[in-house]
């Protein structure tokens, strides 16, 4: 590897460069010497100074950019070799040291995995104050909820804004009870909910956009689910307008088997979390449901919980009516002449005890509540999750991280090996079963694919498994319920878990269907090159087209099918031109080949790249501004010195040394010799690395 260093000349950016290691070999000292061997080949640059050619092959054995070499797979688990002292080679106090390290780690993991969690059930109530009442007033329309498009984007909808799938669910349960709400109609808003509650996994997973490699790991792990859920919509839905066969089968589940109440769903991860997330904030989750059930004097409320311990007394009062047709029986029906009086139940609420969170006393607007807790739980959850990766990748080496690799990745000996990934599914229904939420199962999974102890084929059978064990959570929170709701509940619960299970039979047991893998595999190495794709992905799947089909059926089904069909029709022809292409170009024009024939920025993102690119260097160039005046206002003139030294003069940056000469095989000679060539002759360099 020779590098020709002449005035002039455009050098990788130094980011890249310092992340070379030296590797010396012997005769690498007379390799740089100042004198150019014989045979060696000597040019001049236009300033007529000597220009020696190098071999930098001995020092560079890291490639310059993060772009993986031909033949390597991007998908292989990184080898996690522990580069510290070997047990062996401890002495006593040594080995001491290393067990009470091992136990300060585990603990300090546990906490922060236990503040993970806390963040996550805030950021739900966050969500919950910020649009909970908008959610409410999506689903007051039952009109247009009899279309099942509309009733699949408004339960994405409903349940992006108060990030549970729970919560959108019991108020289904509760319009259904109310008979504002038919099953049929209940069932494509389930669907959504079953989409909505895994954003949750691509929020954690965009916590780990520093690192590329791992970046595109845990985006793939994550999204893994989005694209069951969404496939499984695109398949059912369809079906179940057509047949209506959840309705008939979970109708007939519940008619056969005559279930009677029993006790609630035990809630394990809430008695450990809750004791401290009501120290920061508790809801008043009625509010939703009663906007929901039209209750005129429901927008009124807040959802912030303010008094926890009440008391309801009903007495008997007489009160008067206007006539006596209005009076509760004609036994309890009397007048004094003037008035008609009757005697009725009245109902006291006496409030006799606050609650203890921290926003009790506060009397602000449910939204600024929200916002807050919203900053605040991302922060944590942030900080949590790079602190669970680092003590991860700290504890995760060696014959540690290969003991867990091997037991979580490895298959059954043939010819059981198929047996794997039910094994799993049920793994994850259990867990998830014992977590009480597939958002928290998933959330955690997502730092363990981005490190590389689970693979993303073993974290779809997972997935799946957490998806059967939201279900059976429903089902058992259902048969809880009182006599009234208990049918409807059920009925909605079961709809739940058999749109699950179809999904699984559709996507699971024939590995050529299993086509999640590959699109999150394909999103996480679009999402690595161009990090920004990640979020546009999230914004455009969970914001913008359930708005957009939201606001279209808001003006007519004729205008929604009139906008949506020609849109679907010219996807499908996009996806099959491009298959076709991949598979046998040979049939097509020349032409369609490839799509060479249109504009750049229809089929490459690299115009869309450069954009970002411009947007937020001007955004930095405008936080330098802000700086500037900064250094002004508190009187430092040398900071504001050297930032109009580096406006000034971008490009002058002298090349320094990498770290790749700092090796004891090169002499100081050499290197005193390289950065005085390079310091005279003026190299510059360009930086064009692109940022999240």
């Amino acid at each position: 590897m020779a590098f020709r260093i002449e005035s002039r000349t455009t050098m990788a950016p130094w980011p890249e460069l310092e992340s070379v290691h030296p590797h010396p070999t012997e005769g690498a000292t007379s390799q740089q010497s100042a004198t150019p061997a014989k045979g060696e080949e000597t040019n001049k640059n236009a300033f007529g100074s000597p220009v020696t050619e190098m071999d930098l092959s001995s020092f560079v054995t890291v490639p310059l950019n993060e772009e993986p070499t031909k033949g390597e797979d991007t998908w292989d688990l990184p080898v996690l070799q522990d580069t510290g002292i070997t047990w062996s080679e401890r002495d006593t106090k040594g080995k001491i040291l290393c067990v009470f390290q091992g136990i300060g780690k585990f603990i300090f993991l546990l906490g922060f995995l236990y503040l993970f969690v806390c963040s996550l059930d805030v950021l739900s109530s966050a969500f919950q104050l910020v649009g909970g009442k908008v959610a409410g007033k999506f689903l007051r329309n039952n009109i247009l909820l009899s279309n099942p498009v509309v009733g699949l984007v408004i339960g994405v909808l409903v349940t992006v804004m108060v990030q549970s799938s729970s919560t959108s669910s019991s108020i289904i349960v509760s319009m259904v009870a109310s008979s504002l709400l038919t099953v049929r109609a209940a069932i494509p808003i389930i669907m959504g909910a079953n989409i909505g509650t895994t954003i949750t996994n691509t929020i954690v997973a965009l916590m780990q956009a520093g690192d590329r490699n791992k970046f595109r790991r845990a985006l793939a792990g994550a999204t893994v689910h989005d694209f069951f859920n969404w496939l499984s919509v695109f398949v059912l839905l369809p079906l179940e307008a057509a047949t209506h066969y959840l309705e008939i089968l979970t109708n007939f589940v519940v008619e056969t088997f005559h279930f009677k109440n029993g006790e609630d769903a035990p809630d394990l991860l809430k008695v450990i979390t809750d004791p401290f997330t009501k120290l920061i904030i508790q809801l008043d989750k009625k509010v939703i449901n009663q906007i929901a059930m039209k209750d005129e004097t429901a927008p009124n409320k807040s959802l912030v919980k303010i008094w926890c311990h009440t008391f309801t007394k009903v007495t008997e009062m007489n009160v008067t009516v206007p006539s006596p047709e209005n009076c509760t029986s004609p036994s309890l029906c009397f007048t004094d002449g003037l008035q008609f009086w009757t005697t009725k139940n009245v109902t006291y609420k006496e409030n006799i005890a606050k609650c203890q969170h921290i926003f009790v006393n506060f009397n602000l607007p449910d939204v600024a509540t929200g916002v807050i807790l919203l900053i605040t739980s991302l922060l944590v959850l942030c900080t949590c999750l790079v602190m669970i990766v680092k003590l991860l990748n700290s504890v995760l080496k060696g014959q540690v991280a290969s003991v867990i690799k091997k037991t979580l990745n490895t298959d059954f000996p043939f010819p059981f090996a198929w047996l794997t990934g039910y094994l799993a599914i049920f793994v994850g229904a259990g867990m998830t079963f014992l977590m009480q939420s597939s958002s928290v199962f998933t959330s955690a999974m997502t730092p363990l694919i981005g490190i590389g102890v689970i693979t993303i084929e073993r974290a779809y059978p997972l997935t799946l498994g957490s998806n059967i064990g939201t279900t059976t959570t429903a089902i058992l929170a259902a048969l809880a319920s009182p006599g009234s709701t208990l049918k409807s509940s059920l009925q909605i619960a079961l709809c739940h878990f058999f749109f699950n299970i179809s999904g699984i039979l559709l996507w699971y047991p024939i590995p050529l269907t299993r086509l999640p893998i590959r699109l999150a595999k394909g999103l996480g190495k679009i999402s690595a090159k161009y990090r920004w794709f990640a979020i546009f992905y999230m914004v455009f799947f969970f914001f913008l087209i359930p708005l957009t089909v939201f606001g279209l059926s808001l003006a007519g089904w004729q205008v929604l099918v009139g906008v949506g069909v020609p849109i679907i029709f010219l996807l499908i022809l996009v996806v099959f031109i491009g298959l076709l292409q991949s598979r046998c170009p040979w049939i097509l024009p020349r032409k369609l080949q490839n799509w060479d024939f249109l504009p750049l920025w229809m089929h490459s993102l690299k115009p869309w790249d450069h954009l970002i690119s411009l947007l937020t260097n001007c955004c930095q160039r405008r936080c330098c501004c802000c700086c500037r005046v900064c250094c002004l206002l508190r009187g430092c003139p040398k900071c504001c010195e050297d930032l109009e030294e580096g406006q000034e003069h971008p490009k002058d940056i002298p090349i320094k040394a990498p770290d790749a000469f700092d090796n004891i095989a090169m002499s100081r000679e050499a290197q005193d010799e390289v950065k005085s060539q390079v310091n005279t002759m003026g190299v510059k360099t360009i930086s064009n690395s692109t940022a999240l």
